[in-house]
């Protein structure tokens, strides 16, 4: 594994540099062959027409479905069919569509070490004109520039919004239940003690349809207990997952799991929103795009605060994806493909995406007018602002493969905790084959 651009781009000082830079919302899937046929859209007027393109989409919830819809309604200049798939489904179909003879032109993913994996097998178009003198994103932040380019130093991707993750919860419940946001990580523990009292599930998490979930606590307690540098070496293969270190993440794992409520190992991340909005669990680690799954009447009601410091000496950290579009080297037209990733990085085509989606995410263009962001996302923008240290997520530090690995190794554990030994000598054991190669 390669080590992720984070190590050198993603400081706090970086994040600053040149306005917005970071991350986005909704995560992975596809389908090919054998498995369901997507959802099909046409979008894109056929006047002045000079390629036929295709988007494929794995922003499969409803609002940014939706939204992404709606944008490309506005995209006249070549016509392109959108292929919306079931979100699981496109991770798994990912290389093939890369691989295939006729490949889409345009897919939704993620920046970072993910990308780069991609872009070192000669898979993704070169668009490092697109971040220069007059490029889609020749004004985004050094950082993201760093974010979106493959070992070469080639810019293999095009950022348009990102997010970050906090234990969310609701303001009136709490007030309702006579308790606030704790300070440390004793505190944290003390509260979920006092919900649970009150017959009321402190943490709500989607780990049953959406295994990755499961790495949102592991990340998070790894930043806390080790540090982000180890976190980072970690998931490049420089440490192992059956180590001392480890072991102690995920004892401090085992300490939260009698508070969650036991049907988030049948939920997905949207099922397992339902509870936090019915005021029947009180708080959910999970990042932004929470809040496409309330309703509307009810989001200003949304808080957050940051996992509590465990050890006082691990400086601050917090996870920020960013997402965005990558484009397939096998396109047939290059340029029309540019001109596409062109408009969807635009600022007006950002600020669209974002509000119709309904969603927290933060644009990554300096031009989009962030006046009217709620307090909300000023309060996001504040957390990844005083921070130390930024990471991404669990595969977008390192790789897709490395994510399956998480998945079965982490349900496992929460299914039975006792068994953490066995289950860390074998993520470490399936860890090894996908850093093999």
């Amino acid at each position: 594994m390669t080590p992720s651009p984070l190590d050198s781009a993603f400081t706090r000082r970086s994040l600053l540099i040149g306005g917005a830079a970071l991350g986005g919302a909704t995560l992975l899937s596809g389908c090919i062959g054998g498995s369901p046929a997507p959802t099909t859209s046409a979008a894109g007027a056929s006047s002045g027409a000079t390629a036929q393109l295709t988007l494929q989409s794995s922003l499969s919830d409803p609002k940014p479905k939706a939204a992404l819809e709606a944008v490309m309604k506005g995209y006249a200049t070549n016509p392109t069919t959108l292929n919306t798939v079931a979100i699981e489904q496109f991770r798994a179909q990912l290389p093939t569509y890369l691989t295939s003879s006729t490949p889409p032109d345009v897919l939704t993913w993620y920046a970072g070490s993910v990308a780069r994996d991609y872009a070192s097998k000669g898979l993704l178009l070169d668009v490092s004109d697109m971040w220069s003198g007059d490029g889609a994103c020749a004004k985004f932040s050094p950082a993201l520039k760093s974010l979106s380019s493959d070992d070469s130093g080639k810019q293999i991707f095009v950022p348009t919004n990102y997010y970050w993750w906090s234990i969310f919860y609701r303001k009136s419940p709490f007030t309702e239940w006579g308790v606030t946001p704790p300070s440390d990580w004793d505190g944290f523990m003390a509260l979920l003690d006092t919900l649970k009292g009150k017959g009321i599930h402190p943490l709500t998490n989607g780990t049953g349809s959406t295994a990755w979930m499961a790495s949102g606590w592991f990340d998070y307690l790894d930043l806390r207990i080790n540090g982000a540098a180890f976190h980072r070496e970690l998931l490049a293969g420089k440490h192992s997952f059956d180590s001392a270190e480890v072991r102690k993440v995920m004892d401090t794992y085992a300490t939260l799991i009698p508070y969650f409520d036991p049907k988030g190992r049948s939920y997905g991340w949207q099922e397992a929103a339902t509870p936090l909005i019915n005021k029947k669990a009180g708080m959910y680690l999970i990042g932004a795009f929470v809040t496409q799954a309330f309703p509307a009447a009810d989001v200003e009601d949304v808080d957050f605060f940051s996992v509590p410091t465990i050890d006082a000496a691990i400086p601050s950290a917090e996870e920020a994806p960013t997402d965005g579009y990558f484009a397939s080297a096998g396109t047939k037209n290059a340029a029309a493909t540019k001109d596409l990733l062109g408009f969807l990085a635009s600022a007006a085509q950002q600020q669209k995406f974002i509000e119709l989606s309904e969603s927290s995410n933060l644009p990554t263009s300096s031009d989009v007018d962030s006046s009217k962001f709620s307090p909300l996302v000023q309060k996001g923008i504040k957390l990844l602002s005083e921070t130390k240290e930024i990471t991404q997520f669990f595969n977008r530090d390192s790789s897709d493969a490395l994510q399956a690995t998480a998945d079965a190794a982490l349900t496992k554990f929460l299914d039975k905790p006792g068994d953490v030994a066995k289950i860390l000598k074998d993520w470490q054991a399936a860890a090894q084959q996908v850093w093999n190669g």
